[in-house]
């Protein structure tokens, strides 16, 4: 079981779009070095949505041999489509990946019965491990527990990334899935509570500017050391809460710029992030110690 930081890694790009393969490799270095457990490769915090599919499973495949085994890396290959996910998650099979994330499908709303014939096509087409991404805030689709533990009886669908930030779904979640479900917080603000109420671990968007810290802070969270894990999340409220000040991936990125990691890139129709919100992102940052 994978566990731990699981960071949902930017894409860094030129200030034309375009991907940087070279800040890709550095990114990849800097999280190894700074202890983040595990990567996930063209998640939504990746910019999956405005990615060709020939640019997102290149950069998948750069990841995985970038990192050449050193941590597991997880491919984002959700989609409203399911012959799209089917697609993805195969060429990210192929590509030699750990584990697949998959978003609910997104704008369409299917039914619960839709949510779960989705999944398990998905699941039945591509033999590799498969973690379920609910996040209703952004898709307008909301995975219910009961959907989650009937798609938790197919072998090769491992866990959930369970994103609504309500708390009392751990239980209900491991309740109808067992103990060899995985549950993983999306939802950095509780990501602390989440593992000490029993998760195990969280995909971060904070963990790309403070790797380090959210390693240390999920590690202690899950042994249940609550006040050394609240003690490290103090410092990281900042970055939890300013990093979602502009639509998320706008923050993040312009934060892992600031710190010299890639250039400032972004792919419309996002843009990068407007100078009013500068000084709360940077406070956030000093704050986590990486300024």
């Amino acid at each position: 079981m994978i566990q731990g930081s699981i960071v949902a890694l930017v894409t860094p790009m030129f200030d034309n779009g375009e991907i940087d393969k070279d800040s890709l490799k550095k990114l990849v270095e800097f999280h190894i070095e700074q202890g983040t457990d595990a990567l996930v490769a063209m998640g939504t915090t990746g910019e999956s949505a405005t990615l060709n599919e020939h640019e997102h499973m290149d950069v998948v495949k750069s990841v995985v041999d970038f990192v050449a085994g050193r941590l597991p890396v997880i491919a984002g290959t959700g989609a409203n489509s399911t012959s799209e996910a089917i697609t993805l998650t195969q060429a990210a099979k192929d590509a030699g990946v750990d584990a697949c994330l998959l978003v609910t499908p997104y704008y369409n709303k299917p039914t619960q019965e839709g949510l779960f014939q989705h999944y398990k096509a998905i699941a039945e087409a591509v033999d590799i491990p498969q973690i379920l991404y609910n996040v209703p805030s952004r898709t307008a689709c909301d995975m219910l527990p009961e959907t989650i533990g009937r798609l938790a009886n197919i072998n090769n669908i491992v866990g959930v990334k369970e994103a609504t930030g309500d708390l009392s779904r751990i239980q209900q979640i491991r309740d109808l899935c067992g103990d060899e479900f995985a549950l993983y917080t999306g939802d950095d603000a509780s990501s602390c509570e989440f593992c000490l109420q029993g998760g195990q671990g969280s995909i971060t968007v904070s963990g790309n500017v403070a790797p380090k810290l959210v390693h240390e802070m999920i590690t202690f969270a899950i042994k249940g050391e609550r006040e050394q894990a609240e003690a490290i999340d103090k410092n990281l409220s900042g970055l939890h809460e300013q990093l979602f000040i502009q639509s998320n991936p706008i923050p993040v990125k312009w934060a892992v710029a600031k710190m010299g990691l890639m250039p400032n890139g972004i792919r419309l129709p996002l843009t990068w992030m407007t100078t009013e919100c500068e000084s709360a992102v940077t406070s956030a940052m000093q704050q986590a110690d990486v300024l």
